[in-house]
């Protein structure tokens, strides 16, 4: 593996979190209860709790869901006109389309086994009702055939989109930390076995085994495990007692964003992005449950958003106010230029890890 921090136009492995759900469980009302009696949800964390229950509720006629951060609207979408009065009456918008949820992840099965291509990843975009897939510049001949036919196959549940930017994890050689000569992010501190850990990326934990704060400086931690690919998280143990490790991440600016909860992202989220490369970064999700094909194997239920990462910001964290959403995972193109990136889950990394925010 290559280690390098000069951006270029590219997709790379960088940070990512989680956002906490807040709001109460809802149950859908009859067709004829009135809007009102549910307010609008007050945040997209409450707004992405509502749409998984309205969503559950549906059955088939369920075909995903976006928030309208301008409008503070949760946006579910439906089959039928059947389902469009439950959506009202459980307090949220709902949008008539053509394909159902099964319909599309369906495609997505379809794409998983007939083009799991390096250099591709896919996602349902709820606003568009399609799966979209993007081809990196390496997919070409042969390959790139292939996608198209398959692509072409799923008829208009799919569009296929090329990019100039190459999917490939980096390492450069949250706050810097540093191993074996390449250089990662922290994503969040966190307590496992009442003793301090940290979680980062997979193919970060995987590549380096001590850690420490500083380039060439002591240790401050052990890699004790790293799921990469399939997953992106990793997690370390703190070794230096004295070394600080606050629930929050740092803004760059002298302050940090205490970091309190975990949730769940949902298209459309306005959201941070902490790393070490290129510091904090704003934009929208624009996707969640992305597969992205990078050189070692694919990478299931990614969070996408329109935020650039370069090399180094691998394991920073995706946050929204106080709220833990993801660990950067990948991203195409660079922040001079613009570009997109992945993020692992966070409240996957913690589960699966044993752990929990502290």
């Amino acid at each position: 593996m290559k280690h390098t921090s000069a951006p270029e136009s590219r997709t790379v492995l960088g940070s990512a979190g989680a956002v906490v759900l807040i709001a109460a469980a809802l149950t859908l009302q009859c067709a004829q209860a009135a809007p009102a009696t549910t307010p609008e949800p007050p945040s997209a964390t409450a707004a992405a709790q509502r749409a998984r229950t309205i969503s559950s509720a549906l059955g088939t006629s369920a075909a995903g869901f976006y928030y309208d951060a301008p409008r503070n609207k949760l946006i579910v979408n439906v089959t039928t006109t059947a389902a469009v009065a439950k959506v009202r009456g459980a307090g949220a918008e709902a949008k008539i389309v053509k394909h159902s949820l099964t319909s599309l992840n369906a495609a997505r099965a379809t794409l998983k086994q007939k083009a799991t291509i390096p250099g591709t990843s896919w996602a349902m975009d709820p606003r568009t009702n399609q799966v979209v897939v993007v081809a990196d510049r390496t997919v070409k001949g042969d390959r790139l055939v292939r996608l198209k036919k398959v692509t072409a196959s799923l008829g208009d549940r799919v569009v296929l989109r090329q990019s100039a930017g190459t999917l490939r994890p980096l390492i450069a050689g949250g706050n810097a930390v540093w191993g074996n000569g390449a250089r990662c992010s922290l994503g969040f501190n966190v307590i496992r076995d009442g003793r301090p850990y940290f979680l980062t990326a997979g193919h970060c934990a995987n590549a380096v085994r001590n850690w420490s704060a500083s380039q060439g400086g002591p240790e401050t931690a052990v890699t004790e495990s790293g799921s990469f690919p399939g997953d992106d998280f990793g997690i370390a143990k703190y070794t230096d007692a004295g070394i600080a490790h606050p629930s929050g991440v740092d803004l760059y600016n002298g302050t940090l964003q205490p970091i309190g909860k975990v949730g769940d992202a949902i298209v459309g989220e306005r959201v941070r992005r902490s790393g070490s490369s290129t510091h904090v970064r704003t934009g929208d999700v624009t996707a969640v449950e992305v597969t992205a094909n990078y050189q070692e194997g694919p990478v299931d239920d990614l969070v996408q958003a329109g935020i650039c990462a370069e090399s180094g910001d691998s394991g920073g964290a995706l946050f929204d106010g106080d709220t833990a959403l993801g660990l950067t995972s990948g991203g195409r193109g660079n922040c001079l230029l613009g570009g997109e990136s992945f993020y692992q889950p966070v409240r996957e990394a913690l589960e699966k890890t044993g752990s929990h925010l502290g």
